[in-house]
């Protein structure tokens, strides 16, 4: 299956899968000691590009550029400045684009704020999860908070629009250190905050150290706790909770990402991508080899896609539209629906609500403040 060229999307994903080293708790497409492949990858990288665009009649209106990994702060300046070029004459920039990289404090120079400058970035993300240097060494992130600073004020002479991404529920990171962080990232010169919960993926060297008794992880209790504190604490600051995990100020808000959350479609690039046209996911081949040579070839490089079903297409707005303080327009989703599932689903709302999980307002439904923790359980309680 290929991605529909009658969709003309508005926001790309670039990814760059090198990293000096993995971290422990790490699941991403993310490979480290290959450095030797980047030049390679990073043609094929542009061949890709090439290829998408030249299906086109016409250069496509792009809003929202994401350059993630991976480490993208580790991408050759030259190599970044070329392939920006190329997609630059392969689609049109909106004057309000957004393009984002994603940065590894450890991994920053100077001198490469510049380049991104001239390259069209106009976003930075940090990775700072936390300023413990001892519990990042223990999960093999490479980092100091020296990093984190020296990488907050060169970027802060270049970019206005900064993000930061935490890691709530790290082994070893007391309550009270937490708060103390958090005292500290709101003097920062940011306006955008990310704070994910700390995922066990199986097969990671965090899951099997888990497993074995040798990493004691925080009750599930205390972390709950510390979220909703962090979402009090955060609003003070000028910091407004608009998704379950993101944080902003007014006007700087992750315009990529609300792509994701309002099923938007976008098309990404790279080992691993992932895309969306509106009717189907698709997936980029994951194998650093397969996906060189397949480029190389002109072959397929999709290694998986399904066109999603109705009840999919429900189960999503519904995930999706939750996430975001917002939530979603119910009447959206019963567009969708036979008159039993409208009957079916209004029972499952009343009786959220009555339990205070979901409030119903407008036509719209929202979580409550209780449920922000529970989101998937609720999506359990609402799925047909």
């Amino acid at each position: 299956m290929y991605y529909n060229y009658a969709v003309k999307p508005k926001s790309l994903y670039i990814h760059w899968p090198f990293c000096p080293y993995k971290c422990h708790f790490c699941s991403f497409v993310a490979i480290a000691a290959h450095d030797e492949y980047m030049e390679r990858y990073h043609y094929a990288l542009c061949r890709e590009i090439e290829v998408f665009f030249k299906q086109y009649d016409q250069s496509l209106l792009i809003e929202t550029v994401f350059i993630g990994g991976g480490t993208p702060s580790t991408y050759p300046d030259k190599l970044l400045l070329d392939m920006s070029g190329k997609l630059k004459k392969a689609v049109t920039y909106h004057p309000a684009v957004e393009v984002t990289i994603e940065v590894n404090p450890g991994t920053l120079r100077e001198e490469q704020l510049e380049v991104w400058k001239n390259a069209g970035i106009t976003r930075i993300s940090i990775g700072v999860q936390s300023l413990n240097d001892v519990v990042l060494k223990k999960l093999n992130r490479h980092q100091s908070s020296h990093d984190v600073q020296t990488a907050l004020i060169m970027a802060s002479k270049q970019f206005d629009a900064i993000s930061i991404d935490l890691i709530i529920g790290l082994p070893g990171i007391s309550a009270v250190e937490w708060k103390q962080l958090l005292e500290q990232v709101v003097s920062w010169p940011i306006n955008h905050i990310s704070i994910y919960f700390l995922m066990v993926h199986e097969n990671t060297p965090l899951y099997f150290g888990v497993k074995a008794n040798k990493i004691n992880l925080p009750c599930d209790d205390e972390i709950v706790e510390l979220y909703y504190w962090s979402i009090d604490y955060l609003a003070q600051y000028g910091f407004v909770h608009y998704e379950i995990s993101n944080f902003a100020r007014e006007g700087y808000r992750s315009k990529h990402n609300m792509t994701y959350w309002q099923r938007n479609p976008f098309k990404g690039f790279g080992l691993g991508a992932c895309s969306f046209d509106g009717a189907s996911r698709l997936a980029n081949e994951k194998n650093l080899i397969k996906y060189l040579e397949g480029v190389e070839r002109d072959d397929s490089i999709t290694i998986f896609s399904e066109t999603l079903t109705r009840e999919q297409i429900i189960l999503e707005k519904m995930m999706l539209g939750l996430r975001q303080r917002q939530g979603f327009l119910l009447a959206d989703v019963m567009n969708d629906m036979t008159e039993s599932e409208k009957i079916s689903l209004q029972h499952k709302i009343d009786n959220l609500v009555m339990r205070n999980l979901i409030i119903q307002q407008n036509n719209y439904l929202q979580l409550t403040p209780a449920a922000l923790a529970v989101e998937n359980e609720v999506i359990v309680q609402l799925s047909l």
